[in-house]
């Protein structure tokens, strides 16, 4: 905890992911901006991807992301922790290794500037164990404190991954369970405290690596992180880029303890909502999913789990793999034909 009395959740309006603009808002902007082509540029942001890749003409790709947020927790280091493991995942989310981050940190006045070390101890704490040198970065006065990292990976070319590549047939495979914004979002309100909240931090500090260390010789046709958007909106984003359908088996989908026992109290952060209402119409919800499994379903999560499109073949070995290291990975649905819909959740 901060020496000075004040709670980080208490300075901030929306926490992690959850501050994210609205997917609806945020399209149009990004709609609007002028194009500059360049033909070594093998991945931008027309497709929603996590990363944006640049051909070194040697095999390699330069990767390139920057993500920051408001605090979800208390405890500083563990804030800097999650964000720094949240920003690294996009580099992984494309294939790649990072290699170079950047802080970038906003402070309020009002905390002792000890908080702002343990901000950064714990973003270092993250990047050293993905072997990641922090070179530098930028800070600024702000009402709200706010942490994130610019990272600079690296990735072979025939094993990038994006978007776009889901093919018809393959298998979806989700390594982390779902639930970080709920459970955040009560942990704010005081309905769970310190402990009670474990459940998802010990989730978010976890880096995303573990695919890329244990399933090297998985054919994987897509990627991408589940984040602000929620599963549901990235799964949208993956089906769009691959020209497809996503079906969904919401059962098969691993979820946190208490996050649905949140849900159906009504512990929802706004970012749910608005992705509900943007990615919602693009969604066929069966008519046998509970409200709260699918609230939990437009969760925004923080420093979530991968979501992988893989050889249908292969599934099984990458999911067995993925839990010997710990994590509650699942196949959760399958690639189809395109449909009306771009997800369908059964």
């Amino acid at each position: 905890m901060d020496t000075t009395g004040v709670r980080l959740t208490e300075l901030v309006e929306a926490a992690g992911c959850a501050a994210k603009i609205a997917p609806g808002a945020l399209a149009k902007v990004l709609g609007d901006l002028p194009r500059t082509e360049d033909p070594n540029l093998l991945v931008g942001f027309d497709a929603s991807d996590d990363a944006c890749v640049y051909d070194l003409g040697d095999g390699r790709g330069l990767v390139q992301t920057c993500d920051f947020f408001p605090p979800m927790v208390d405890d500083p280091f563990l804030f800097g922790q999650v964000a720094a493991a949240n920003a690294l995942s996009d580099v992984y989310a494309m294939g790649g290794e990072p290699k170079l981050a950047l802080n970038l940190l906003c402070f309020p006045n009002c905390l002792g500037i000890e908080v702002a070390g343990q901000i950064l101890a714990g973003g270092a704490d993250r990047c050293q164990l993905a072997g990641c040198v922090v070179a530098g970065g930028h800070s600024i006065n702000d009402h709200e404190p706010k942490y994130g990292l610019s990272v600079t990976g690296f990735v072979q070319l025939d094993g990038l991954l994006a978007n776009a590549g889901a093919k018809v047939g393959d298998a979806l495979v989700l390594t982390k369970a779902l639930g970080t914004g709920i459970i955040t979002t009560a942990y704010k309100g005081g309905l769970l405290d310190e402990a009670g909240v474990r459940v998802a931090t010990d989730s978010m500090i976890r880096l995303n690596d573990t695919v890329g260390r244990v399933g090297g010789d998985i054919v994987r046709h897509a990627c991408t992180d589940v984040t602000g958007f929620s599963l549901m909106g990235h799964s949208c984003e993956m089906a769009e880029a691959s020209g497809v359908t996503l079906r969904i088996d919401a059962d098969a989908v691993p979820m946190l303890d208490g996050a649905r026992e949140m849900a159906r109290m009504g512990m929802l952060p706004a970012g749910a909502y608005r992705n509900r209402d943007f990615f919602g119409p693009r969604v066929q919800m069966g008519p046998d999913v509970p409200l709260d499994l699918a609230d939990v379903l437009f969760d925004p999560q923080t420093s979530g789990g991968l979501l992988v499109s893989v050889d249908a073949s292969q599934a099984d070995a990458l999911v067995s793999r993925l839990r010997d290291e710990g994590l509650p990975a699942a196949v959760i649905g399958q690639v189809a034909e395109r449909g009306q819909k771009s997800v369908e959740v059964r």
